[in-house]
């Protein structure tokens, strides 16, 4: 039995999927770890840690994810989604211990891009999330080259935790008319799925760089019109445009992810789902 320590596992979105999934496999003996519960930032107690406790594999899900707050808290930022995932590099090169770090969509810019963006695909982040995330990922396979796998990742729907879908449908039930950005394209994903695929990818230490969504495309407003025709709530949904919703950090127009790359990694066994199939059996459930 493999032996995983999930960082983030007990209040993170993502880091209660892979629990969930994890433990239910019967495969792993799984431990989780957080800011609330340890100093985790602080490298000698974390190094402590992981001596004594010995994971095969570390999954973490820790991130400054506040989009919009990274602006005025670039220091933060950086040191939770860099930092961070450079001193646990450094903790694991001289281990086996295989990480699997999570990074975002918004590595990405606002250029004009018609195709889904693969991982040889340039960077070109456009917010401070976005610059501390890929140097996240940048530290990580400079130091753990051969010992890693990074998946890049976005819109992320699951149950366990509030986010976008469940923010959504609270609106819509309160209200008879909803308004939502239609001019932002990328790829929702199920926590859930996306914990399948990590748990593959870290039972193979397929290391590498890797795009994990679900397959095919939205808007935000197609995502949120979906989930309140699944949800069969009474609500009108509106498109508009981001320049009618400004936010402080920009986001990318055109975000979809190729996950050719992970198909071929994952085979015939698992194949990557359309997002709404998803969606409705997170609704649904």
């Amino acid at each position: 039995m493999l032996k995983a320590l999930v960082l983030g596992g007990a209040t993170g979105l993502l880091g209660q999927a892979l629990v969930s999934v994890l433990r239910q496999s019967g495969a792993w003996q799984v431990e989780t770890l957080g800011r609330k519960d340890f100093a985790i930032f602080e490298q000698e107690a974390l190094a402590t840690y992981l001596q004594q406790q010995k994971p095969d594999v570390i999954f973490n899900t820790i991130a400054y994810t506040q989009v919009d707050d990274a602006e005025d808290h670039a220091e933060q930022a950086l040191n939770v989604n860099a930092s961070f995932p450079a001193m646990l590099s450094r903790l694991l090169c001289k281990t086996s211990c295989f990480l699997v770090h999570y990074s975002t969509d918004f590595v990405f810019g606002r250029d004009s891009q018609t195709l889904p963006l693969t991982e040889e695909d340039q960077p070109n982040p456009e917010s401070i999330y976005g610059k501390t995330k890929l140097a996240g990922e940048e530290h990580i396979f400079r130091i753990l080259p051969q010992q890693a796998a990074i998946l890049r990742t976005a819109w992320l729907f699951g149950p366990g935790k509030k986010n976008f879908i469940s923010t959504i449908l609270q609106h819509a039930r309160q209200k008879k008319h909803l308004t939502i950005v239609a001019d932002q394209c990328g790829c929702p994903t199920y926590t859930l799925d996306l914990a399948r695929w990590s748990a593959i990818v870290a039972t193979k230490r397929a290391h590498g760089l890797f795009h994990a969504v679900n397959a095919g495309q939205a808007s935000w407003f197609q995502f949120a019109a979906k989930a309140i025709e699944i949800a069969n709530i009474d609500c009108l949904v509106e498109p508009i445009t981001s320049d009618q919703w400004p936010q402080k950090a920009k986001r990318p127009k055109y975000s979809v992810l190729s996950t050719e790359k992970l198909q071929k990694l994952l085979g015939n066994t698992c194949q990557i789902r359309p997002w709404e199939q998803a969606l409705t059996e997170y609704l649904t459930k």
